[in-house]
């Protein structure tokens, strides 16, 4: 098969092997895969991964691993549907007799063993094949086209916000900033469970995107606001999605004595950032990765998220090398990857 792997700073295509699959796992045709901010970190050293990057795809399943009555019960129920994945291979998708202590807490997303597609010890969707265990995948509705499925992953990040914070949603008036891909998911998400959102960015154009479905938009120039400015509304719910060092900062200065920061970005390198205004307001910080990806196909499936109009192009995978490269570009939001093509 055809596959991506990380060379230096840049992706490089190689022929290789299709994985083997093992039992009570399958062995998935990738249809279109997406690229995000955390691959772009990644090809800057983030987690220091050196292998097939890719972490958000819809596939279709080609076969289940494993021998005798179990694969036939797999296959009978997987082979052949389009599926989306969950990205962490926890102690149940290894089979792991011992449990680790998250997965027994019912938190398998932090399980202490476990590898990430596409980020960490798993090779992961910029490729013709992937493997997953069969506990990591949710078949697709008929309904929602690839197109719209690919973006299951992180629109099921966007969801883990009223996840974790339910008093984000019914009413409550929420910031987000960062007009870029997650921020785009997160604001849409946000809106459907009835919140008052207003997406702050630095692209005018990224920002029309959002506006005209009940959500705010306000352009943010390049200087950075002052700790309590006078001239800056401040908000009790404020999501930080910018992917850059200095959205931190800019992200404690929005949120209400009291207030919740929820942070969204994950980049290579540190953030300095003055703490005392956390100590001073009280603030509440939360930390928010992987979702629901049943709340997500439902958003999908009923249409209430329709994530098409971010995508900015599809390459195929054979170019990826130029599809990293335009996903980089100012104003470009999705870039999609078509092993088929």
């Amino acid at each position: 098969m055809l596959a991506c792997q990380i060379k230096g700073k840049r992706l490089e295509l190689v022929t290789k092997a299709v994985p083997k699959v093992r039992a009570e796992w399958a062995l998935v045709r990738v249809r279109l895969a997406g690229i995000c901010n955390t691959d772009l970190e990644i090809l800057r050293g983030y987690h220091q991964f050196r292998g097939t990057p890719g972490h958000e795809f819809v596939g279709e399943v080609e076969a289940c691993g494993g021998s005798g009555e179990t694969r036939r019960r797999a296959e009978k129920r997987w082979a052949g549907r389009r599926v989306a994945g969950e990205i962490n291979v926890t102690c149940l998708g290894m089979a792991l007799r011992a449990p680790c202590k998250f997965c027994r807490r019912g938190i398998p997303a932090h399980c202490a063993r476990r590898r990430v597609l596409g980020i960490m010890e798993h090779d992961g969707a910029f490729a013709e094949y992937l493997t997953l265990p069969l506990a990591n995948l949710h078949a697709v509705p008929p309904g929602v086209p690839d197109e719209c499925a690919a973006f299951t992953e992180p629109l099921a990040a966007a969801c883990q916000i009223v996840a974790q914070v339910p008093t984000a949603g019914r009413g409550a008036a929420v910031a987000v900033l960062g007009d870029g891909k997650l921020g785009q998911l997160i604001v849409r998400v946000l809106a459907a469970a009835g919140a008052q959102v207003t997406l702050y960015g630095r692209h005018r154009k990224k920002l029309e995107l959002a506006g005209g479905r009940g959500i705010a938009t306000v352009f943010l120039p390049n200087a950075r606001p002052a700790h309590g400015g006078a001239n800056r509304r401040r908000f009790a719910f404020v999501v930080e999605a910018t992917g850059s060092a200095e959205g931190l900062s800019t992200a404690i200065a929005m949120t209400e004595p009291r207030g919740t920061l929820i942070l969204k970005s994950t980049f290579h390198g540190a953030a300095r950032v003055a703490t005392w205004p956390i100590v001073v307001d009280e603030l509440t910080v939360v930390g928010s990765r992987c979702g629901p990806f049943e709340r997500a196909l439902e958003l999908l499936r009923t249409g209430r998220v329709d994530p098409r109009p971010l995508i900015s192009r599809v390459f195929p995978l054979r170019e990826a090398d130029a599809a990293i490269r335009e996903s980089q570009r100012p104003g470009v939001l999705k870039v999609l990857l078509d092993p088929r093509a």
